[in-house]
């Protein structure tokens, strides 16, 4: 009986876990920040390298943690490495943040 409680609280973990794993991510983003378009149409998932690009290069402090928390660390350095709008020092000081 208790093998079977503690497999309940194990299972009700996961699907909690996976359930905050695929929510959109929530963050009002700034009109400034996005100023071509409308900000409320962005979604996160399909415009990740454009939020990434534009949060890096001019972004604040708590855009920047919000990337880190919604992105992996993989994702931004591919984002780092190949745009090609970013600007050069953004670059740099980005390179040396999410190396390895």
């Amino acid at each position: 009986m208790a093998y079977n409680k503690a497999g309940k609280k194990q299972r009700k973990k996961r699907v909690e876990k996976n359930k905050r794993r695929y929510q959109k991510p929530t963050i009002k983003f700034r009109q400034e920040l996005f100023w071509d378009v409308d900000p409320k149409k962005i979604d996160p998932k399909k415009h990740a390298q454009y939020i990434i690009e534009r949060i890096l290069d001019f972004g604040n402090d708590k855009e920047a943690r919000w990337i880190f928390q919604n992105y992996s660390k993989k994702t931004l350095q591919k984002v780092v490495k190949n745009s090609r709008v970013l600007h050069n020092q953004t670059r740099v000081l980005w390179n040396e943040i999410v190396k390895n």
